[in-house]
């Protein structure tokens, strides 16, 4: 390998133990600083300056990199058949990633520009926004409300219930089938 490769390949080694450490601080505490990830990636402010010019642009990239990890496990999810079934998959697959994420996605809100967590969360949120309409369409998901609050509904069980799983108000094993039964309930009209 020619001395530039090498370079290239410390700098590739080094974001990458930058991200990871960027993930697990920010998990721990949103407000974790520049200088806690790079202690915790082993190296120094200056490299990490050298990759991510600000705190925002390292959030932002720690918050790619967790909807990249989790796109790997949602991306070849079958969300076919059953609408109620689907989502009942999609819940269970997905609410861990989230609880892991929530203080990611905390701190990207608090330091990224208005709409930019929205543009990095699209691929994801059109996967539920798609399943819900579908459940819809198919007279299995209320239609007295719309999709888009049913999904907003969804969102706020999800961080809800992460956020009591970190706090110890909720064993992380009850989680997916509370927030299925909570989510499938609030999908159900009730006269039905």
């Amino acid at each position: 390998m020619s001395h530039s490769g090498a370079r290239r390949a410390d700098a590739r080694q080094n974001v990458d133990k930058i991200l990871g450490a960027a993930v697990a601080c920010l998990s721990r505490n949103a407000d974790a600083s520049v200088s806690e990830i790079a202690q915790a990636a082993g190296v120094g402010r200056v490299t990490l300056y050298g990759h991510f010019p600000s705190r925002e642009a390292l959030v932002e990239a720690a918050v790619m990199r967790v909807l990249s990890e989790g796109e790997k496990v949602l991306g070849g999810m079958d969300l076919t058949g059953d609408p109620r079934e689907a989502l009942n998959v999609l819940i269970r697959s997905s609410w861990l990633l989230l609880a892991q994420a929530t203080a990611v996605l905390e701190a990207a809100q608090a330091s990224l520009p208005p709409g930019r967590l929205q543009e990095l969360h699209a691929k994801p949120a059109q996967r539920v926004d798609n399943l819900i309409r579908r459940g819809q369409a198919e007279g299995v998901f209320r239609t007295d409300l719309p999709a888009d609050w049913l999904v907003s509904v969804l969102h706020h069980v999800l961080h809800g219930a992460a956020l009591d799983v970190a706090a110890g108000r909720l064993d992380r094993a009850d989680a997916p089938h509370f927030i299925s039964e909570t989510i499938l309930a609030a999908y159900t009209r009730s006269d039905k």
